[in-house]
């Protein structure tokens, strides 16, 4: 059985027995394959479309994610000196984003070829993936109640914002459990695979398990996330402004992230719970559903994973506050000094005058 979880795409595997070295040559060459009821002597073999694509576009939300995230750090610690709670909410995104980000790679590999990176490095990366995957939705969370709070009773206590991150970051690896538990190496027709393993050889209670953790990742990377951030940003919109223009941005605002949100992870968890509906049967259980099933998986894992790139932008750079010490850092640079004595020859001149005159012993 191929299991469900937000790493259905990187080929996981439970065994009827907890033996999978024992499977015959035979039955299939492919990395992607499920059991029908439960049965090892029925197979359902899938094609290798997600090892065509998805390598690359993990990669480039690798580089692309990296870059814009570390920009962020740069700012909120250069520039913002995180001295409010927006700055520490935002420095924690941030950092969120770059641990699932750092699983990327091991990942992008795993897709396209066997795991090669040893036992110890398939829990350690499956761990930083889970851990990774909840903190971003956590901290996406606590952007919402932030802004209400800010913008609502005008608290940016530096303090509260500390310690709602170090909650969040408690919550976050707490939701990666059970799961994290039971990553290991094992041998499947001479290929090594990095996967969720059946522990106790109970398949009954395995499969439970597997039924609790997308029930419990619908809840709480979705719904109730979902739930929250709809609430404080309705409580935002509600409250009377003077400007009918920051109404309108503030609408407008609190429209594009619920939508990006509800875009990013609402397909990846309608899959998921259809995946449910197959595994307990309530649903035709066929081949072909099962391939269609398990292709949109990795797709839409694929698209949830595009939330690291686009949380810089629409939490960050929308904001004129950042955006502006990002240009005054930029200046910093030696490019940006470059750039700014090109299009200022008069100013850069008048600039580099007084740093002369300004230095003891110099003479003018």
């Amino acid at each position: 059985m191929v299991t469900s979880g937000p790493l259905d795409q990187h080929y996981m595997i439970s065994s009827t027995n907890g033996a999978v070295d024992d499977e015959p040559d035979t039955v299939t060459t492919s990395k992607y394959y499920d059991y029908y009821d439960y049965d090892p002597a029925v197979i359902c073999v899938y094609g290798d479309h997600g090892a065509r694509i998805l390598p690359t576009l993990y990669s480039l939300y690798f580089v692309v994610g990296f870059l814009a995230n570390m920009l962020v750090v740069w700012v909120v610690c250069m520039a913002a000196k995180l001295r409010s709670m927006t700055d520490i909410c935002l420095l924690n995104l941030a950092l969120a984003d770059l641990l699932l980000l750092s699983s990327f790679p091991f990942l992008a590999h795993y897709i396209r070829d066997q795991w090669i990176f040893g036992d110890v490095m398939c829990t350690a990366v499956f761990s930083v993936y889970y851990i990774g995957f909840y903190s971003v939705i956590f901290f996406t969370v606590l952007m919402s109640i932030n802004q209400y709070i800010a913008i609502v009773h005008d608290v940016l206590a530096r303090t509260y914002g500390i310690l709602a991150s170090v909650v969040i970051w408690i919550i976050a690896v707490s939701a990666s459990f059970p799961e994290v538990m039971h990553f290991k190496t094992n041998n499947f027709n001479q290929q090594i695979v990095c996967g969720l393993f059946n522990p106790t050889g109970d398949q009954n209670l395995y499969f439970s398990l597997n039924i609790f953790s997308i029930f419990k990742m619908n809840l709480i990377g979705l719904v109730i996330p979902l739930f929250i951030i709809g609430f404080f940003y309705s409580l935002i919109l509600k409250r009377p402004l003077t400007a009918r223009s920051s109404r309108k941005q503030n609408m407008c605002y609190v429209i594009i992230v619920l939508v990006v949100f509800f875009c990013c992870y609402a397909p990846y968890h309608i899959a998921a719970f259809v995946k449910v509906l197959e595994m307990k049967e309530i649903i035709s259980n066929s081949c072909d559903l099962s391939k269609a099933i398990n292709l949109s998986l990795q797709i839409t894992e694929a698209l949830t994973n595009s939330h690291t790139c686009i949380n810089p932008i629409l939490f960050v750079f929308v904001q004129e506050k950042y955006r502006k010490h990002l240009v005054s850092l930029l200046y910093k640079t030696p490019c940006g000094r470059l750039h700014f004595m090109n299009d200022n020859p008069t100013q850069a001149t008048e600039s580099v005058y007084l740093q002369n005159t300004e230095r003891p012993g110099t003479v003018v």
